[in-house]
């Protein structure tokens, strides 16, 4: 890859530390960029995903399409108590499994029967997704629906057009009866539906269909267009991590084959189209609630671990919280969340950087502090309105009359938040080694882990 040096040079200090370091350079490079709505989703950061369906009664993960209806029945569902865990943990945006790939509608489809109002929850008169989405937006949390094209109860599945109509009328309900949402979630399942055949699904018509509906809405797969998937399911950014990608290299969602996985955990620096990575992973073993997994659920510190190694390295978090057959989180994964939100406040509650004096350097920033701190996390961010650029770089700590490294990474975007020995300095310095464009960091931040 031919990559261009392009760093700052050398200038007089700059003011106070709020606005973090901010350079210029005359030299113009074309970047992809970010549109209004994927800057407002990457500051988000933390999105709750919620996997609720018939596979909850059932007891599995992939239903198999021919589950009775009449097994719905969450008697002490409460959405509300949903968001309220969701807004203690500090997550800024929930996404509902609507439809998984049993065909199961949490909403009452004119599409198909098989949905809630053919089950005896709310007498056969609820709406799960109604709830959810008012439950969300109650405590100001944004909306996002999963619809899952494959579709093993529907009997026009693998039937070509009548399947795309079929498809493209259900997304159409979710998207002009329940307000404004924020990400439409897809994703590339394909496997066989009732009548042994799999579908061809119309992307094209789908995408047309999400932009026209609700033109502000974000969509997810691994092939965006909007949002991708980063490539496993286990809640990990790659290093690097690029928001450009190459459209090309992923067209669509579900392929499999040399270069894909790489292509979605790293991005390219070289990238036209700006497609930030969005990191799924479950709180428990599994996606949906299992009794049997109530002792398997991730510890506060191992979501602290998910946190910086996902929101830590450029993306966002999307945690998936299954409610219970009684329409309720379970009390462990309600703590666990109640307590990851602490941890994350009281990490980054005093920037111990605030106040000082920033110089433009040669390769980067330098910080003169007010006075020795010891920190042990560096909290670094691009101005990533007006692209990605970082390539390489390291933090070093003026310490016993030299230059010591604390820590050393790829791409920053977004967020970079890099865990160094507990060190003492009073002066601190970002170093680029290498870069794509015109280097602009938009914050860097000095914090000391709690005790």
């Amino acid at each position: 890859m031919n990559r261009r040096r392009f760093l700052q040079s050398s200038g007089a200090a700059v003011g106070a530390h709020a606005l973090g370091a901010r350079f210029s350079d005359p030299r113009q490079t074309r970047l992809a960029v970010p549109n209004r709505q994927q800057l407002a989703w990457q500051d988000a950061e933390l999105g709750l995903f919620v996997h609720f369906g018939v596979n909850t009664f059932s007891d599995r993960e992939w239903g198999l399409g021919n589950e009775d209806p009449g097994s719905f029945d969450p008697a002490r569902l409460d959405a509300a108590q949903w968001a309220r865990a969701a807004k203690a943990g500090g997550f800024r945006y929930m996404v509902l499994t609507a439809k998984h790939h049993d065909g199961f509608c949490l909403w009452p489809s004119r599409l198909t029967t098989h949905s809630v109002a053919s089950s005896p929850w709310r007498g056969g008169r609820g709406d799960v997704v109604r709830e959810f989405s008012d439950a969300a937006r109650a405590e100001g949390l944004r909306v996002g629906f999963y619809l899952s094209p494959w579709d093993r109860h529907a009997p026009s599945y693998g039937a070509g057009r009548a399947y795309d109509d079929f498809y493209i009328g259900q997304l159409t309900e979710l998207l002009t009866q329940y307000g404004s949402i924020a990400e439409v979630w897809f994703d590339g399942a394909n496997g066989e539906g009732p009548n042994g055949r799999r579908q061809a699904y119309d992307w094209e018509r789908i995408h047309a269909t999400v932009r026209r509906l609700q033109p502000d809405a974000l969509m997810f797969s691994d092939a965006g267009p909007d949002i991708r998937w980063i490539g496993n399911e286990r809640g990990l950014a790659g290093e690097p991590n690029w928001c450009p990608v190459q459209p090309a290299l992923v067209p669509v969602p579900g392929l499999d084959g040399p270069g894909i996985i790489e292509a979605l955990q790293h991005g390219n620096p070289d990238g036209t189209v700006w497609r930030p990575a969005e990191a799924d992973v479950s709180i428990r073993p599994g996606w949906f609630w299992h009794r049997a997994e109530d002792e398997g659920v991730k510890s506060v510190d191992e979501l602290l671990e998910l946190y910086q190694a996902s929101v830590g390295r450029g993306g966002n978090l999307l945690l998936n919280v299954p409610p219970t057959t009684d329409g309720l989180f379970h009390e462990t994964d309600v703590r666990r969340l109640a307590g990851f939100g602490e941890r994350v406040r009281n990490l980054f509650a005093e920037d111990l950087a605030a106040g000082a004096t920033l110089h433009r350097t040669r390769e980067g920033a330098e910080l003169e502090l007010r006075g020795p701190v010891t920190f042990d996390l560096v909290l670094l961010a691009e101005e990533i309105a007006r692209g990605q650029t970082v390539a390489r770089y390291r933090v070093e700590a003026w310490t016993n009359d030299a230059w010591t490294v604390l820590s050393r990474g790829a791409t920053i975007g977004h967020k970079r938040i890099d865990r160094c020995a507990p060190v003492t300095a009073a002066r601190v310095r970002v170093v680029v080694e290498d870069a794509v464009g015109p280097v602009r960091l938009a914050l860097v931040g000095l914090f000391h882990s709690p005790a």
